[in-house]
């Protein structure tokens, strides 16, 4: 069943999404709505159901029940992983997976979302693509005066920004990011708060992270997870202060 038109004028559109695994329910009754443009911080505690979402709206899990819908029409339920990439979904897992024998740039190239055809491979069509989209990628990630360092040579966070890159350059409407700043730096950390904010201006993103001087950092909407539903959503003062949050994940 379609949802509402005017519920699905969303990037993403969840609603009474529940999925259990051997008995243990980790997702229960699950709602949240995603605005084109928008970016969300997902926070909750150890086994809230965060990485089963994602799993869900890529794909990678079917829910039990309840409607996922992606751009307002597209059912993602009935879609395979491959099928929902191609839509312009893209995720980044916490550790970075990157092409370490390969240049910075070439990193990039190999992700552009082009022509990937057996004619495309076989006159080189991927080997005429535009410096400039790739300079443009790595302006944007940080990364510009890397270009031509493997990517083996890159520091951990260097190589969570190259993968953030890759992700860009497939052209995704939706990126999913989890614990980007995992292993970083203060600095880095701070870098990547605003090179997400930068990304969020012509993209959707959720960002799921436990750092909350990061989250904070991101400046926007926190929906919180607690036992597959959503316990709270608002600001990061708003949650923060939710007795309820406190209790079952911020502590005193």
């Amino acid at each position: 069943m379609i949802p509402d038109r005017g519920l699905t004028n969303t990037v993403l559109y969840l609603d009474g999404v529940s999925k259990t695994f051997d008995g243990f329910r980790a997702i229960n009754n699950l709602a949240l709505t995603l605005e084109h443009g928008e970016m969300r911080a997902i926070i909750g505690p150890n086994g809230a159901g965060k990485t089963t979402m994602m799993d869900i709206i890529t794909g990678k899990t079917k829910p039990d029940e309840g409607d996922v819908y992606f751009d307002g029409t597209t059912d993602l339920t009935t879609l395979d992983e491959a099928s929902i990439a191609n839509l312009g979904i893209g995720r980044k897992f916490q550790k970075p997976t990157v092409f370490e024998s390969h240049t910075v740039a070439d990193n990039i190239r190999l992700a552009l979302k082009d022509e990937r055809g057996p004619w495309s491979a076989l006159f080189g069509a991927r080997n005429r693509i535009a410096p400039e989209r790739i300079e443009h990628i790595l302006e944007i990630v940080r990364l510009i005066d890397h270009h031509e360092r493997l990517a083996a040579d890159l520091s951990h966070g260097q190589k969570q920004w190259l993968e953030i890159g890759m992700l860009l350059a497939q052209d995704p409407k939706l990126l999913l990011v989890d614990e980007p700043v995992a292993g970083m730096t203060d600095a880095e950390t701070a870098d990547t708060a605003r090179l997400l904010r930068e990304i969020a201006r012509d993209h959707s993103v959720v960002v799921v992270e436990h750092d909350m001087a990061f989250v904070r950092d991101l400046d926007c909407k926190v929906t919180v997870l607690h036992e597959g539903s959503v316990l709270a959503e608002g600001t990061i003062d708003a949650v923060s202060s939710n007795e309820r949050v406190i209790e079952v994940y911020l502590g005193r």
